[in-house]
C-alpha cells in the first residue's frame, strides 16, 4: 500500500470520482457542491472547489454550516470520519468528510435536502461510493499533501 498523501490534485479527482459515481447511481447529482477546506489556523480557507457558488462559498461558509456546525468546528475527527446532516437544506451543507488534520470534504446539495435525498431509494446504493472514499481516507489515501 503506497502511505503517501495524495496532493490536493490527486484528492479533488478522487473527489470528482466518487461524485460521478454517485450521480451515476443515483440517477441524477446527489451533491452539487464538493469543496476541500482547510480550517486549520491561522486562517480557514479553500483548497478546492467544484459547483456553482464559487464565488460567494467563502463569504457564506459560516452561515451554511448550519446544523453541522458543532459537529465540524470540535475539530475531533480522524480521517475517514463523516457526518450527514439530516435536515440541512438549501445552502446550508449536508455532509463533511474529515480528510486530515483540520481538513475536510464539504458536500451539499444547493437545491434539496439530506432528507429529501434519502427519500430517494436510490440513495442506499448512491452511499456505497462516498463510503469507499471514506474507506480510502480512513487508510490514509488522501491528506492533501501540498
Amino acid at each position: 500500500m503506497n502511505n503517501k498523501p495524495m496532493t490536493l490534485s490527486e484528492t479533488m479527482q478522487a473527489i470528482r470520482h466518487c461524485a460521478i459515481q454517485m450521480d451515476e447511481l443515483y440517477g441524477q447529482p446527489v451533491f452539487d457542491e464538493w469543496v476541500v477546506v482547510s480550517l486549520l489556523e491561522p486562517q480557514s480557507r479553500v483548497l478546492g472547489y467544484v459547483g456553482p457558488r464559487h464565488e460567494v462559498f467563502a463569504k457564506n461558509f459560516t452561515r451554511d454550516l448550519g446544523g453541522l456546525r458543532a459537529s465540524l468546528l470540535n475539530g475531533q475527527h480522524s480521517a475517514g470520519d463523516f457526518e450527514f446532516a439530516r435536515h440541512a437544506a438549501g445552502t446550508n451543507f449536508e455532509a463533511f468528510l474529515a480528510l486530515g488534520d483540520g481538513l475536510y470534504l464539504i458536500c451539499n446539495n444547493t437545491q434539496s435536502s439530506m432528507a429529501e435525498i434519502a427519500k430517494n431509494p436510490r440513495w442506499l446504493s448512491a452511499q456505497v461510493p462516498f463510503a469507499d472514499l471514506s474507506d480510502r481516507v480512513a487508510a490514509g489515501s488522501p491528506a492533501c499533501a501540498s
